[in-house]
């Protein structure tokens, strides 16, 4: 019986493949379907190349989501935060995407009024630490109440030590 099969994969590349442990009855539709794929090589160059674009992507992502933010925090004249050089353009991010969230989960989905979005809002720039924004940050519309009760108390250091 047939235990070395030779196989022209579909990227054109050429193996022998040992198929003892497959079921004598299954070799020959498992060289078909074998001959339609890549060889190991290129299947893992392709994947390599497939991360490699992915990680590209990603990084393009985050600099237009960077770009993105620190221009809202420019037209809204939010404060620069404090903190290490990756910590203030993560918070940059997170501040940016905490208060948008807010806004469309209580004022344009909710029913919090402009005016008293405004008051809530006033508050935030009284929040500097760059790490607060990274840590209070939350995609759930009833947390960001909390948040944002958190946000117009932080001006009161007695209350809460760590503005």
């Amino acid at each position: 019986m047939k235990t070395i099969w030779s196989i022209t994969f579909a990227c054109g590349h050429q193996a022998d493949r040992d198929l003892s442990d497959r079921a004598a009855d299954r070799r020959a539709d498992f060289t078909k379907w074998l001959a339609k794929q890549s060889c190991t090589d290129c299947w893992r160059a392709s994947k390599e190349d497939d991360e490699q674009d992915k990680a590209a992507w990603l990084k393009a992502k985050r600099a237009e989501e960077q770009a993105e933010s620190e221009a809202w925090s420019q037209q809204y004249r939010m404060p620069p935060l404090e903190g290490t050089g990756r910590a203030v353009a993560w918070g940059v991010r997170c501040r940016h995407q905490v208060l948008a969230a807010a806004y469309t989960a209580l004022v344009l989905e909710g029913d919090t009024g402009e005016t008293e979005w405004e008051a809530i809002e006033g508050a935030a720039p009284r929040v500097t630490r760059a790490g607060w924004w990274i840590d209070q940050r939350s995609s759930e519309p009833e947390d960001l109440v909390e948040l944002l009760q958190a946000v117009a108390e932080a001006g009161r250091p007695a209350e809460n030590p760590h503005f």
